[in-house]
């Protein structure tokens, strides 16, 4: 089924074509694109097709439903709550987050002030992003990213192209946490933490008057719709988190913040857009994190056939992930192209074959491994009982 909340902001007559496509197709539904007078896209199971008018799907873009103005119109009108100027700020950002966590991105004309964006006017694209919430993806993940002798997780980066599932995993990585439930016989009577989420798109607990709609757990406070990197400073001084959560960072005043938080013996979980460890690495931000020993563990996450795998580097095996991954990082990567890099290219010894690494051009950084200060955590705090 679709989130009624997004059934209800369309127009009638979309609304009707969504409502009658497939329901295998409705059940895995990723991404909705509405262009004005050019073809309803559908995204599904990591795969594209083109909807009818009778909700069927084709491949073939010309037989596909074609929606026009008025309904474009209708759209924009029910997502700004028939307020274009008070939606101005998200124009400017040209995404709407709208009830349930759902985002959606706009594409038209942008009006400049400045040289700046001002805001987007003439309005003609649409790509609605399903959120949907995931319970149990953490409990696969989070075994591998425990320090035990902290009794916490290391420092963590989750990685992945766009739309791969790094939202859905670290919110679903924060409810453990914030329940205690950490799926690993050694973290038995650890109990819970205080986890702190900077939500600056609304995206990750989908918050309605500053409470979140997804399941964080008891002992989870999150500021939504707040700048990530003065968020997260507002978080160190007012509410005093154990695990401080963060979505798609990647601007210089992010890893600054990220770094008070580090040093202000914080653990942090943050998701990054990145297609592997070279990528990190090539970007400038996080590549100065990586070399400076930020992060303990870093999550590959990649899309495949509905389903998605991970891989968990840790910071002393990074480089030579960079180095596997780096003859496939010169361009991105297709949604429906295979998964992680092959190993090929990649000597016994770690070197890359000869005529594979001018394919790549990251920048060689070497990444360190620092032992982290123990956080001593208070007893009796039982939380969700720290389930193995």
């Amino acid at each position: 089924m679709l989130p009624q909340l997004i059934m209800e902001l369309f127009p009638a007559s979309l609304r009707s074509i969504l409502e009658r496509m497939p329901e295998a197709v409705k059940m895995s539904l990723e991404e909705i694109r509405i262009r004005e007078n050019r073809p309803l896209e559908i995204g599904y199971a990591s795969r594209y097709s083109f909807a009818r008018e009778d909700g069927s799907l084709t491949e073939r873009s010309e037989e596909a439903y074609a929606p026009g103005r008025d309904q474009c119109r209708a759209l924009l009108e029910r997502i700004t709550n028939h307020s274009i100027y008070a939606a101005e700020e998200e124009l400017r950002r040209g995404y709407i987050t709208v009830a349930g966590g759902h985002r959606i991105g706009l594409a038209g004309r942008a009006v400049l002030d400045g040289g700046a964006v001002s805001h987007l006017k003439d309005i003609a694209g649409f790509n609605v992003r399903i959120a949907r919430a995931r319970d149990g993806f953490g409990a696969q993940v989070l075994p591998g990213l425990l320090d035990v002798p902290a009794r916490t997780i290391r420092h963590t980066l989750i990685v992945s192209p766009p739309q791969q599932g790094k939202t859905t995993l670290i919110r679903d990585l924060a409810r453990c946490i914030s329940y205690g439930s950490w799926h690993h016989p050694a973290a038995k009577g650890w109990g819970s933490r205080k986890v702190g989420i900077v939500d600056e798109r609304s995206e990750i607990a989908a918050s309605e008057r500053g409470v979140p709609t997804f399941d964080l757990g008891p002992r989870c406070d999150v500021l939504d719709a707040c700048p990530k990197a003065e968020g997260m400073m507002m978080m160190l001084r007012s509410m005093s988190p154990e695990v401080l959560v963060v979505d798609e960072i990647g601007r210089p005043e992010d890893a600054e913040a990220i770094r008070e938080a580090i040093h202000a013996g914080v653990r942090v979980l943050a998701t990054a857009h990145a297609a592997d460890m070279a990528d990190v690495l090539a970007r400038p931000a996080l590549g100065r994190l990586a070399a400076e020993g930020a992060f303990g563990a870093y999550v590959l996450l990649n899309k495949s056939g509905g389903g998605v795998a991970h891989r968990i580097v840790a910071a002393e095996d990074a480089e030579r992930e960079a180095a596997r991954s780096r003859p496939r990082a010169a361009a991105a990567m297709p949604r429906d192209a295979p998964g992680f890099a092959d190993a090929e290219a990649l000597r016994p010894d770690g070197t890359v074959a000869p005529g594979t690494a001018a394919l790549g051009t990251a920048a060689r950084v070497t990444v360190k491994s620092r032992p982290m200060p123990v956080i001593r955590s208070p007893n009796g705090l039982k939380g969700g009982g720290g389930n193995a």
